[in-house]
């Protein structure tokens, strides 16, 4: 993650030269004597009359809170759901890289941070404080965990990508939290087996199944490898009706490295078949403090979109439900920001033609009932 801005500088001015109707604060607070910094990104949807969900997006170890911004993004779904996402800056430890204290030793009181930024936040921002969650990458994910044994008294469900839980941490909460896990089978940097540092995954589920009171048989379903190119499978495990409607989920990326799937940067094998921030969302959204939402998050009069086939050789259609009411506009871009596309239509079923299209990652961008709608098509040959 050090090389991150060397290798893909264009990359990161085409994401973030692409409009998003929302706002990006540089904030900070002290704690614990230390001035501690973030980024928070605030919807285009949010309005300070109704509350509205918090989303921590922790950055791995030697990585910052602006690369966390960009490669495990959330922006879109933010703008769409109406939550916001808060991506915090580590300290530096000893080799003068940043981190979480997820267990790590050392005295940064990083979940006494966590916890007076959602105070900070709450003060200037209507913040739904039954439905504050917290993810991240690595030792973001390591440091999940760490609020859900430390702080679940906040944190209503937890998502950790890469990350697990330290060999003999602490856990003694009697809250269940819900957690999803979505990690490599090879994975060099936190082994999916684990080491004489970090536990296992296998083993990290079955503790939080048995702490949440889950069902110890889960339903599980193999995704379908929709890009072949991407050197890796995926299979989705459900550890149902634990304690006040809580479950586990993992993701098991198999051949899949460190990495952050549907990430648009490889840095790795990166799973495509699925998009861990989409995942991690539609996870959250289910969970406030005190079990299941009572109703569901999303509306019904919500467009939603598939595209079909994806990745695609000739043609694509786009497939809108029923709700989508008035005109749409729609622009495509290739790799490197160049919009090679610009589409305004009724259709809720639209072609398009992509056979002179080189084999690439594009991007689409649905202007829709005052919301932003970005999804991501592979052409292939």
């Amino acid at each position: 993650m050090n090389t991150f801005y060397h290798k893909y500088p264009i990359l990161i001015l085409m994401i973030l030269n692409i409009s998003y109707l929302s706002a990006q604060i540089n904030g900070s607070i002290t704690h614990d004597g230390l001035n501690r910094t973030y980024i928070l990104h605030v919807p285009s949807s949010y309005d300070a009359a109704n509350p509205a969900p918090l989303v921590f997006n922790l950055h791995g170890y030697g990585s910052n809170a602006t690369q966390q911004f960009i490669y495990g993004d959330f922006r879109p779904l933010a703008d769409n759901h109406g939550f916001l996402v808060v991506h915090p800056q580590g300290t530096l430890d000893d080799m003068n890289s940043a981190f979480w204290n997820a267990n790590w030793g050392g005295g940064v009181d990083d979940v006494g941070f966590i916890s007076a930024l959602i105070d900070s936040l709450s003060a200037s921002y209507n913040i739904d404080l039954n439905r504050v969650y917290s993810t991240g990458m690595s030792n973001g994910g390591f440091m999940s965990y760490t609020l859900a044994c430390q702080l679940s008294d906040r944190i209503a469900a937890i998502a950790s990508v890469t990350g697990t839980m330290t060999v003999g941490q602490p856990c003694n909460n009697p809250k269940e939290v819900p957690v999803m896990e979505i990690h490599g089978t090879a994975d060099a940097v936190v082994p999916y087996d684990g080491s004489n540092f970090a536990t296992g995954i296998d083993n990290v589920i079955d503790f939080w199944v048995n702490k949440n009171g889950c069902d110890t048989d889960p339903q599980i379903t193999m995704i379908p490898d929709i890009d072949t190119t991407d050197n890796c499978t995926a299979e989705h495990y459900v550890y149902a009706n634990g304690t006040n409607g809580s479950s586990v989920e993992l993701y098991k990326i198999i051949d899949g490295g460190h990495t952050w799937p549907g990430a648009i940067f490889n840095i790795g094998v990166t799973n495509q078949d699925i998009n861990a921030s989409e995942e991690i969302w539609r996870f959250f959204s289910k969970y406030t403090l005190e079990g299941l939402v009572t109703s569901t998050e999303q509306s019904a009069d919500e467009p939603r979109i598939s595209i079909q086939p994806n990745p695609a050789t000739d043609i694509i259609q786009l497939i809108f439900d029923n709700n989508i009411a008035g005109t749409y506009t729609l622009n495509v871009y290739d790799m490197t920001g160049k919009e090679i596309q610009h589409i305004s239509s009724t259709d809720t079923a639209l072609q398009i033609n992509v056979s002179d299209w080189m084999p690439s990652t594009y991007f689409i961008r649905i202007l829709i009932d005052n919301q932003i709608i970005t999804k991501k098509i592979v052409v292939i040959d």
